[in-house]
């Protein structure tokens, strides 16, 4: 299994084009399933989970193949409503295919889905507001066996703002008859492009963005041509790198207006930020200084896939900083390897109290899952001497090749094959 090896202490600085969305590419390769043709998707970042999403797809029928950083998908030819356990488990956007394929096929069989351990997900308000459109829902022997003889649009008002409920809900809604209401929906910027998407598609969707979404259904979607938004997530992780290890960097095809909550903190910290209409740099002050409280929430809160980058970052600043977070129980995991480098960080249930240490030493640490790992390359980026970061093939599910990106920045990263 590869790890990373970093010899920390140098700053970030310099260019990068930001690669697209995780959190948008995935919900909209599964959307390629209701329209029955070709869709071409710019600005697809190479990571494994796009690879398993691929897979899947491919398990499923579709036809699928690279042109460098596009995908083409041709889903006319899929002949199966069935996914595999194994490729289910791989990672916890493959329940997004639920609502297309119900779309598309009136069935799906599938298991629940895997992903990173960071607490529990359950699936249960996908499956609720899925029943509430007349899908019919067994479970045996460990598989989900959907079905219905027509989807019925509907108004569902979903306990939670959950991404995905909202995502996999738009998803069968746009094949179902009538019109459905998705009240409590997720807010989310990945919500807003899965919805431009679906509307070249030929779908009429209005609200996303806002606590009502409104599906009118259609007979037959088309394929299209779509560039997928820039990673939000990625940006703020080389923001914190950059803030971190006290360098200066300009990141293209930025969007400030989706990362305001960041943004504010990396500020708070000490950092200049300028925003741009399309861009955004940073220039890290001598010392970082403490962030008061951060509490994770949904969008427009701030993001709990950012809240491990923060946390190394604080864990040198000048200062006592909170983090509360309220999303997943497990998202504290990564502390424990921070700690091994050093950082100064008591946990209290869903709190953790940093206190800022002037230095972190390199240590040999593992990734627990994706943005704690990605927390631990900020850390070691910043760290003294070398740090070793293993079992990073969580980190690849997220980042498109991170250490040739931060290699470029003036990191010394490598690597390493086993």
């Amino acid at each position: 299994m590869d790890s990373y090896h970093i010899i920390g202490g140098k700053s970030l600085e310099g260019e990068h084009h930001l690669q697209g969305a995780k959190n948008a590419v995935l919900p909209i390769l599964a959307a390629t399933i209701v329209t029955c043709s070709t869709t071409r998707i710019e600005n697809c970042p190479d990571l494994s989970d796009v690879r398993t999403m691929v897979a899947i797809l491919v398990e499923m029928g579709c036809k699928v193949h690279w042109e460098e950083h596009n995908l083409i998908i041709d889903s006319s030819t899929v002949d199966t409503c069935t996914i595999s356990k194994e490729l289910m488990q791989e990672i916890r956007s493959s329940v997004f295919l639920m609502g297309p394929t119900l779309g598309r096929c009136n069935q799906v069989i599938l298991s629940n889905p895997g992903g990173c351990a960071i607490g529990q997900r359950p699936i249960d308000i996908h499956l609720s507001a899925l029943r509430l459109l007349g899908v019919e829902i067994d479970e045996e022997d460990g598989l989900l066996q959907c079905k219905v003889t027509r989807l019925i649009g509907t108004d569902i008002s979903l306990p939670f703002p959950s991404v995905g409920a909202t995502e996999n809900v738009m998803m069968a809604a746009v094949m179902a008859e009538g019109e459905t209401r998705i009240r409590n929906a997720a807010k989310e910027p990945e919500i807003v492009d899965l919805q431009n998407y679906l509307i070249s598609c030929g779908a009429d969707i209005q609200g996303a963005g806002t606590e009502e979404i409104r599906v009118k259904g259609k007979q037959t979607l088309h394929g299209t041509s779509y560039r997928v938004i820039s990673d939000r997530i990625e940006a703020g992780t080389l923001l914190a790198a950059a803030a971190v290890t006290g360098g200066k960097i300009h990141l293209h095809l930025a969007i400030p207006s989706h990362m305001s909550e960041q943004l504010d903190k990396l500020r708070e910290a000490g950092c200049q930020i300028r925003e741009y209409s399309n861009s955004i740099s940073l220039i890290a002050p001598s010392r970082l200084t403490s962030i008061k409280s951060i509490i994770t929430a949904p969008y427009p809160g701030f993001p709990t896939d950012m809240q491990p980058q923060f946390v190394a970052l604080i864990s040198f600043a000048q200062g006592t900083s909170l983090v509360t977070e309220t999303i997943f129980e497990n998202r504290f995991k990564f502390v424990e390897e921070l700690k091994k480098m050093g950082a100064d960080i008591t946990l209290d249930e869903k709190a953790a109290v940093i206190n800022g240490v002037n230095k972190l030493r390199g240590a040999k640490v593992s990734a627990k899952d994706l943005r704690g790992g990605a927390a631990l390359v900020i850390a070691g980026l910043a760290a003294e001497g070398l740090t070793i970061i293993e079992n990073i093939c969580q980190i690849d599910r997220g980042y498109d090749k991170l250490e040739s990106t931060l290699c470029g920045l003036g990191a010394d990263i490598k690597r390493i094959k086993i």
